[in-house]
């Protein structure tokens, strides 16, 4: 039962990471006030996951593709816990 909630918990936060990564893909195409609480939020969270991704990629013809390849990265990730859980529960 616990590893079940813990699984559920685990899917939504990686969820709302993979959710947010794409918002900030959307927002970088719309002009927006960078100061905004929402925006900076949105900034603020994805950005600690994408740095390490846009360190790896060079930039592809002004196209960044760091968030493309931090979803799977994150789908992975999420795919390794979950089974490490279920071996551990």
């Amino acid at each position: 039962m616990f590893a079940y909630q813990l699984i559920q918990v685990i899917n939504i936060a990686f969820q709302v990471l993979i959710y947010l990564i794409i918002g900030r893909c959307i927002l970088s195409f719309i002009k927006h006030d960078p100061y905004n609480p929402i925006i900076k939020f949105v900034y603020d969270v994805t950005e600690p996951v994408m740095a390490p991704f846009r360190r790896l990629l060079p930039m592809g013809y002004g196209i960044d593709f760091s968030p493309l390849l931090a979803v799977f990265a994150l789908g992975l990730l999420n795919k390794l816990i979950i089974q490490i859980i279920l071996l551990i529960f």
